[in-house]
C-alpha cells in the first residue's frame, strides 16, 4: 500500500480527483485527495491575499496532521509547477516521489503566470480586471475546450462547469521560493500535451524546462487533454499505481 496526496490545478477541487481516487482506493492505497484554500469545498475561504504560500500550507499541513509518510505527492499543473516542489522543499523526508501531471517544476523566482506567453498573460490580466473583481481569474469556458475531446465521461462537463471556481489570482502571481533540498527526490511526469521529445527539445531551449532534466526524471506518455484525471481517469490511475 502506498500514500497519494492527489493535489488539482486551476478552478478544481479534490472532486476532480474523484474517479482516480477511487481506482487507487480499489487497489488497496490510502488516498488523500485535497481541496487547496479557495477551491472546491473551501470556495468561501478564498481572500484577496490567498496566494502560494497559503496552498503550500495546506499541504504541509495534510502531511503533518494525518503524520503522512513515504508520500507520493501528486500535482496537477499548477499545483505540480510550484506547490508540490515547493512542499517537497520543505519536507522532504515525508515526500517518497514527485509526480506532476502535464506539468513541470519552476525555477526558485518564477511564478505560474509568467510561465504563460505574454499574449496569454495579458488576457488573463485583464479578464482578472473586468470579471475578477481584480483578484480571481475566472474557470475557462469548458464546452468549448471540451468540444474536441473524444470519450468524456457522461456528467463529466456538467460537473466542470457546475463545480469550477474562480482562481485566487494571488497564486499565479506568487513566485516560488525554492532551495535545492526537493531537487535530490524522485519525480515522474506524466506528459499529456507534450511527447517526451518535445519536452527534452524545450529543455534544451526554455529556462522554465529546466527542472525536467535530471537523472532522477521519469517519463510517461498519456496523450490527449490537459486533465487526464477526465478523459482518462483510469489510465492515469494505473500509472500512478506503478509510480509507488
Amino acid at each position: 500500500m502506498a500514500t497519494y496526496v492527489l493535489l488539482p490545478g486551476f478552478w478544481l477541487g479534490a472532486w476532480a480527483w474523484r474517479p482516480v481516487a477511487a481506482d487507487l482506493r480499489g487497489r488497496g492505497h490510502d488516498v488523500h485527495a485535497l481541496s487547496l484554500t479557495g477551491m472546491g469545498e473551501r470556495a468561501h475561504l478564498a481572500r484577496p491575499d490567498t496566494d502560494v504560500e497559503t496552498h503550500i500550507t495546506d499541504v504541509l499541513n495534510l502531511i503533518r496532521y494525518e503524520d503522512l509518510r513515504d508520500v507520493v505527492l501528486v500535482g496537477h499543473s499548477y499545483a505540480g509547477a510550484v506547490v508540490v516542489p515547493s512542499v517537497a522543499d520543505r519536507m522532504p523526508d515525508r515526500i517518497k516521489r514527485m509526480v506532476f501531471i502535464d506539468s513541470g517544476p519552476l525555477p526558485d523566482g518564477m511564478s505560474h503566470a509568467e510561465f504563460a506567453p505574454p499574449e496569454e498573460r495579458r488576457r488573463n490580466a485583464e479578464l482578472v480586471r473586468a470579471e475578477g473583481d481584480g483578484r480571481q481569474l475566472p474557470p475557462p469556458p469548458w464546452r468549448q475546450l471540451a468540444s474536441e475531446v473524444p470519450g468524456l465521461p457522461d456528467g463529466t462537463l456538467e460537473r466542470l462547469v457546475r463545480l469550477s471556481v474562480p482562481q485566487p489570482w494571488a497564486t499565479a502571481t506568487t513566485p516560488v521560493r525554492l532551495t535545492e533540498t526537493w531537487e535530490k527526490l524522485p519525480r515522474l511526469h506524466v506528459l499529456c500535451g507534450f511527447s517526451v521529445e518535445q519536452v527534452r527539445a524545450r529543455i534544451a531551449t526554455v529556462p522554465a524546462f529546466r527542472h525536467m532534466a535530471t537523472e532522477s526524471s521519469a517519463y510517461r506518455e498519456l496523450p490527449g487533454w490537459h486533465w487526464p484525471m477526465f478523459d482518462r481517469p483510469g489510465e492515469l490511475a494505473a500509472i500512478l499505481h506503478d509510480a509507488a
